[in-house]
């Protein structure tokens, strides 16, 4: 089983942000989505999850349904104001369970307070979320996550205004759950040394593909610099426009 990007563009104002790419990703694999600024990384997970219409191409899910698929966003784009506690935000993780009215039943209970349990996150069950820190509120998201227990996760720059401490421990316990349940994991990353560190598989792109592989092989002087000549290619008169 695996998720197949075929032919994907997808543009803002007329102007591709991803341009014609094609790229395969496995079930129980790892990867990091690399890239310049402005390389259409966080487009294509949007893409991914149907949020932004593509211009050509598409994703083929291959039998994963709407329920198998979990995705954070950059925090910027949460709603913070909401009136949720720790718990009922954990808990939305639920949804595709009990829907938006049903009731928690007692082993669904235990697992959201386990998920919080795994986030170091338990003390703070009854707090609003509007009370947290970046780190805490992203520990909460990340348990949300794992309530799901979905076969695909997205995440959108998940460490982005997140301190070093907590960065450290929700790496630590998503290669765990990855490796516990098989799940296909697909995170846009800035830092390198993370990518290096604890994802064997990288994408780059520089709103198209550059390359993807094994990560020792991707983050390579070359690939970089690749990357940034067809950054400069893009922005140019000569850019394709279909």
């Amino acid at each position: 089983m695996s998720v197949l990007v075929r032919n994907l563009t997808v543009s803002y104002r007329r102007r591709p942000a991803i341009h014609h790419l094609n790229v395969q990703f496995g079930m129980g694999e790892m990867w990091a989505v690399i890239g310049p600024n402005g390389a259409g990384k966080s487009t294509l997970l949007k893409a991914m999850m149907g949020l932004i219409k593509a211009d050509t191409g598409c994703v083929d899910w291959q039998g994963i349904t709407c329920k198998d698929i979990a995705y954070l966003p950059q925090q910027s784009d949460i709603d913070r104001s909401q009136p949720l506690s720790v718990y009922e935000l954990a808990a939305m993780g639920l949804w595709h369970e009990i829907g938006f009215f049903g009731s928690v039943s007692p082993t669904q209970h235990k697992r959201v307070h386990a998920a919080l349990a795994q986030v170091g996150m338990s003390d703070f069950f009854a707090h609003g979320i509007g009370q947290l820190s970046n780190g805490q509120f992203q520990r909460v998201l990340f348990a949300r996550l794992l309530v799901q227990n979905a076969k695909v996760l997205l995440l959108d720059e998940p460490f982005n205004a997140v301190d070093v401490r907590t960065t450290e421990v929700l790496l630590e316990m998503l290669c765990r759950h990855q490796a516990q349940t098989g799940c296909l994991l697909i995170a846009v990353l800035h830092n390198n040394e993370q990518v290096r560190q604890y994802f064997p598989y990288a994408l780059m792109l520089a709103r198209e593909y550059v390359t993807a592989g094994k990560t020792d092989e991707v983050l390579s002087a070359a690939h970089f610099q690749a990357a940034n000549d067809a950054m400069r290619r893009h922005d140019s008169a000569e850019w394709c426009a279909v």
